[in-house]
């Protein structure tokens, strides 16, 4: 379980905290109690809440509007929250207020502190253990697709929620700080190794290889490259690339990303969705698109044929990323022993 911030247990009312014993101070006593109790509820669930909802609107005055706080008050509970931590948690910028490093990392543990309050509240009401919960963002990459679907044959009878969304590095890594997502898998130029590292280290992430690949080219089986033993660029040149177009390297322009990531070539698709990319590939001869290793069985359900490019040599990682604090669960586990059996069924 991550670690919750130390004001988690502050401002709990009595009848969580226990029955206490009666007792009946003098006037002295009295005013240190209230100041004690003026000091516990500085910060409580509420205000992580509304912090919560500030990160969320990107601007005080419409957390206010949307939570129906007065403005003045939300301003009052940041200013309060940044003292007490010692940290900032917001910037204040001309486009509203945007999370600073500290900011990310508090947001992702109050948000996790209010869901596991939520949870608490949900099971204790309905007098049943809460849902089992999985949550993971993904390349579009069919090797990962195909371990999700088998992982999710092995569910069992139990409620589960589980959220499966393909995006790209960046958006993987704010699903985690952000959003609340337990898992997340980024890819990347093994070039820029040590740009992603240091990218997970200050955002207090963790991350293990799962696999470092060549990108190798796929097309419909009756495309004429299909019937080349070796292909090489320039075979490329006169047919139509299907495209992501959403490099991310962390502490790069985005310009010299896509300039390397995607070089000039005459016809090109972008298309952001992978089962409309498949669609494509599968009826259009005339496409081809670059590829981590995909499973032979859905090479043959969707009629695709995977060659390697004899001059691309460039290498990828795929990296399962986390918070430190973060401890495994057995749904993560069986979802990462499905990606290892998907990964090991890959053959070019």
């Amino acid at each position: 379980m991550p670690r919750a911030f130390p004001f988690f247990a502050r401002g709990i009312p009595g009848s969580l905290a226990g029955k206490r014993e009666t007792k009946h101070p003098s006037a002295g006593e009295r005013n240190l109690q209230d100041n004690e109790q003026q000091k516990e509820t500085d910060m409580n669930i509420l205000h992580l809440k509304y912090a919560v909802s500030i990160a969320e609107c990107g601007s005080i005055n419409k957390a206010a509007e949307e939570i129906r706080v007065a403005q003045p008050n939300l301003s009052r509970v940041v200013k309060e929250l940044e003292a007490d931590l010692n940290i900032g948690i917001f910037r204040r910028t001309a486009r509203g207020m945007e999370l600073t490093p500290d900011g990310e990392r508090f947001i992702a543990q109050a948000r996790n502190i209010l869901k596991q309050v939520d949870e608490m509240e949900e099971m204790y009401k309905e007098g049943k253990p809460g849902k089992l919960q999985f949550s993971i963002s993904a390349p579009r990459a069919s090797y990962i697709a195909d371990a999700f679907t088998y992982f999710s044959t092995k569910l069992g009878k139990d409620d589960a929620e589980i959220f499966y969304q393909e995006t790209n590095s960046q958006q993987a890594v704010r699903n985690i700080l952000e959003v609340g997502y337990n898992l997340g898998i980024i890819r990347y130029a093994a070039k820029y190794d040590q740009y992603f590292r240091q990218m997970l280290k200050e955002k207090n992430l963790q991350g293990e290889l799962i696999t470092e690949f060549t990108y190798c080219v796929i097309m419909s089986e009756n495309s004429p490259l299909a019937k080349k033993d070796t292909i090489v660029m320039d075979d490329l040149a006169e047919y139509i690339q299907i495209a992501h177009a959403d490099p991310y390297v962390p502490s790069l322009p985005l310009s010299a990303v896509k300039h390397e990531e995607l070089p000039e070539i005459p016809r090109r698709i972008y298309v952001f969705e992978r089962g409309s990319q498949m669609d494509l590939l599968s009826v259009n001869p005339e496409t081809f698109m670059w590829v981590s290793p995909i499973p032979e069985r859905l090479l043959r359900n969707l009629h695709l044929v995977q060659r390697e490019c004899a001059d691309n040599t460039k290498r990828y990682r795929d990296m399962l990323i986390r918070r430190k604090e973060y401890k495994l669960t057995k749904l993560d586990r069986q979802f990462i022993a499905e990606l290892t059996r998907s990964k090991r069924a890959c053959q070019v």
